[in-house]
């Protein structure tokens, strides 16, 4: 193999694909990339046997070949180069050479027979959406998503299908986010439960323009995104019936000024500690208390204008459930329902989009 290829270009593709490389994995051949050079473009693919990555891109190829080298090694080499053109090529030893200005490289791989193979896919369901749709969905629900191992089908959002419209769930048991999108056509009917890490890669990766390609197969998926491929595995499991948990709406809701609330409960935030996770909110008449009482540390409190004319109410919650999604609603003014000291709170978007998180125990 060799090939001549611009450093920016290498750097950006090797990016692509470096970050679902683990460090502590048991079989040294995933912590390498496989290089694969052809007369029409250059390829790089990671895997960790759940997810792998693909990145494509045009290069001066004068001797097509492959080769796997260490992500990590090669990565700090090519970021350290001249910002100048960089010459590769392989040697019959597994042995890969990297020439770029003054500077001479030379490491050892391991042979592309070695590498796994990605799974591949009969052509079964196609859905096609426009990356910016998806990259907001996934940004309005990835945050709800579980991190205890023990729940396993939880670490990972539903993706639904059904007739037109697509509809993405993430749980964690103590808030839910559920975004639902107008496909404007008919698509075939099937669920299935994408894991957080494949989650992550794809709020990485989708930009904001462009269109993005689903491919499903019983258990794999594929993401087409321009020069970019992902395929990952599924979760398996039944997903938590989400419906029958989310109340109805009620007619007393307490609006407030988004910017001014996630302010209000982040300074509240400042006094919580590990074993006093909760703050207080009271919901008066046309206004929003919001307070944090520690006897070792000291104590926050203040006052936001808020519309609201039902009965006044005390309730605790985890400040980083509300942080995280004030932070990326699109909306100034909040309506919220607000039940009762132990009952959840909700937030609602028109028709498109809910946020339930449930109440804390006050300290």
């Amino acid at each position: 193999m060799k090939l001549k290829v611009l450093k920016i270009d290498l750097i950006k593709n090797i990016q692509n694909v470096q970050n679902i490389i683990s460090s502590k994995s048991s079989l040294p051949i995933l912590s390498n990339v496989l290089l694969e050079a052809t007369k029409e473009d250059i390829k790089l693919t990671s895997t960790d046997l759940d997810i792998g990555v693909t990145s494509i891109f045009k290069s001066e190829v004068e001797e097509s070949g492959s080769i796997t080298v260490p992500a990590k090694r090669f990565n700090d080499i090519v970021k350290e180069l001249p910002d100048e053109d960089v010459l590769i090529s392989t040697m019959k030893n597994n042995s890969m050479t990297i020439k770029c200005g003054n500077c001479f490289f030379k490491i050892m791989g391991l042979p592309k027979e070695d590498f796994p193979k990605l799974p591949e896919f009969k052509k079964e369901t196609d859905v096609v959406i426009e990356q910016s749709i998806l990259k907001k969905m996934l940004n309005m629900t990835c945050f709800s998503m579980s991190r205890d191992e023990t729940r396993y089908v939880l670490n990972g959002a539903l993706f639904l299908f059904k007739s037109n419209t697509f509809t993405i769930v993430t749980t964690d048991g103590k808030r839910l986010s559920l975004f639902k999108k107008d496909m404007g056509k008919d698509i075939q009917d099937r669920s299935f439960i994408l894991p957080s890490k494949t989650i992550y890669e794809l709020v990485r990766m989708l930009q904001d323009e462009g269109e993005l390609k689903i491919t499903l197969s019983e258990n794999q998926i594929r993401f087409e995104l321009q020069n970019i491929t992902i395929i990952s595995r599924l979760i398996e499991g039944e997903f938590p019936n989400y419906e029958q948990v989310i109340p109805g709406q009620v007619k007393e809701k307490v609006l407030v000024n988004r910017e001014q609330f996630l302010l209000g409960v982040k300074r509240a935030a400042l006094l919580t500690t590990q074993d006093t996770q909760s703050i207080k909110i009271d919901i008066l008449k046309n206004k929003i208390v919001i307070s944090k009482s520690n006897p070792n540390i000291g104590e926050a409190k203040e006052e936001i204008e808020a519309s609201y004319g039902g009965h006044e109410i005390t309730v605790g919650f985890n400040p980083s459930y509300l942080i995280d999604v004030l932070k990326v609603v699109p909306k100034d003014e909040l309506e919220i329902d607000i039940l009762g000291a132990d009952k959840p709170a909700v937030i609602r978007i028109e028709d498109w989009y809910i946020y339930l998180v449930l109440p804390m125990q006050l300290a």
